[in-house]
């Protein structure tokens, strides 16, 4: 059997490099064997990858395949007695596919490539596309399905990798953001390149944390949860916050979509597309704001609470935001009616402050006071091992934030970074 005869991986039939692989033991073709040697190359390097590619392409193929079978078995470890067996057909095509010897290939063309192929070792760089979780994730996954003795130990085993850490990009990825392709076109695309900050890296605001982690642990583990607002000082940690709960709680389910505003449009078809999956969603909008022309903020207030739809349980709005009220206000919004066409002067104010409201959970980040400010330079510096004695390095600080910002968390960081960044040159 080959690749041709699968049936729920059945997708997996057009790919170029399997179908191409495994065709070249049928009916060799030197100057094919060449270009699926260096694709194979070319895509397992720009991920990371080391040891037998050929296997490790293998287990992509099958970890990212989103299918009735995998999506099944993401839920309930199970897809059904009927996709379970159809499954196990798939997989002795697999067991045959994992068990060839491409190194004989050389042989049989007479080149020279496929040899580096079965123990390639590559640059494992952090820039990579797939991160060292990821691959690492993927790598081990490869070695089980090459040990099992027999098809059925290698769909018990994909079955239990599915229910553990999911399948394709949602069950790889903490966060994406989406590629539109034209108006009404989009895709949902992971973020590779990720900080990796922690709630302990942000210093202070000890309260505006708490509660934040309160809602999402609520949300992670199904129970009553509200969309959230993070609002306050430019600088204060707002957005890292929300960065920060990501990686806190990403084995456990979390995925972030950050949403731009000119993006609103799409809302009701991202959470058409993940409201079934076996995650828990937040949708994050980060620098939120709204000016009186701006009318996007309708389709947000219409899917936070109004429509007729039920939310998912499996999704929550997050956002940030320099301003209480998101959509700015004017004297004109005050105006009595007889200089306004309103029938009702509050009219306008209220359609405006409506959108706040329905965020359940807000968060004021402030910015520190002078001695809250000198705390976060002080346990910075220590974090970072700066050796500038104390008096020095407040009075610096000192003069930085009242060139770059004023007192907040981020011109902190930044004094911390010039610091640093200079150290070796004093």
């Amino acid at each position: 059997m080959g690749p041709e005869e699968l049936i729920v991986f059945e997708r997996l039939k057009n790919d170029r490099i399997l179908r191409g692989v495994a065709g070249l033991f049928k009916d060799m073709d030197k100057n094919a064997a060449y270009g699926y040697c260096a694709g194979l190359i070319r895509i397992c390097d720009e991920m990371g990858f080391s040891g037998n590619l050929w296997q490790i392409y293998l287990t992509y193929l099958l970890v990212n395949d989103e299918n009735s079978f995998s999506k099944g078995c993401e839920l309930r470890e199970s897809a059904g007695e009927s996709l379970d067996e159809i499954a196990l057909h798939d997989m002795e095509i697999f067991f045959g596919l994992f068990s060839l010897d491409i190194a004989l290939l050389d042989e049989k063309s007479g080149i020279s490539c496929f040899k580096y192929i079965t123990d390639y070792h590559g640059q494992t760089k952090q820039e990579r596309a797939y991160n060292k979780r990821i691959r690492d994730r993927i790598s081990e996954l490869s070695m089980l399905l090459y040990d099992a003795s027999d098809p059925e130990g290698m769909l018990k085993e994909l079955k239990h990798f599915y229910r553990e850490f999911g399948v394709g990009k949602f069950g790889l990825n903490k966060a994406f953001r989406l590629r539109e392709s034209s108006d009404t076109e989009f895709e949902i695309e992971p973020i590779t390149r990720i900080a990796h900050v922690k709630l302990s890296d942000i210093v202070g605001y000890e309260s505006a944390k708490k509660k934040l982690t309160d809602n999402t642990e609520a949300f992670i583990y199904g129970r009553k949860a509200n969309n959230c607002l993070l609002f306050g000082d430019a600088g204060t940690g707002k957005s890292s916050s929300v960065k920060a709960i990501m990686n806190e709680y990403y084995d456990r389910g979390l995925r972030v979509i950050e949403i731009y505003k000119h993006q609103f449009k799409f809302l009701n078809e991202v959470i058409a597309r993940i409201k079934n999956r076996n995650y828990r969603f937040i949708i994050y909008m980060d620098d939120l704001s709204f000016e009186d022309t701006e009318t996007e903020y309708k389709y947000l207030k219409a899917v936070i609470e109004g429509g007729l739809e039920k939310k998912p349980d499996n999704i929550l709005i997050y956002a940030t935001s320099n301003r209480r009220h998101l959509v700015h206000e004017n004297f004109g919004d005050k105006l009595d009616r007889r200089e306004t066409d309103e029938i009702h002067e509050s009219d306008t104010v209220q359609e405006k402050l409506s959108l706040y409201n329905r965020f359940g959970v807000t968060i004021y980040f402030g910015r520190p006071t002078p001695k809250e400010f000198k705390d976060i330079v002080l346990t910075l510096a220590g974090r970072y091992g700066v050796k500038t004695d104390e008096e020095t390095l407040l009075l610096e600080a000192n003069r930085w934030e009242l060139s770059h910002g004023g007192l907040s968390g981020r011109t902190a960081q930044q004094f911390i970074d010039y610091v640093i960044g200079t150290m070796e040159l004093r």
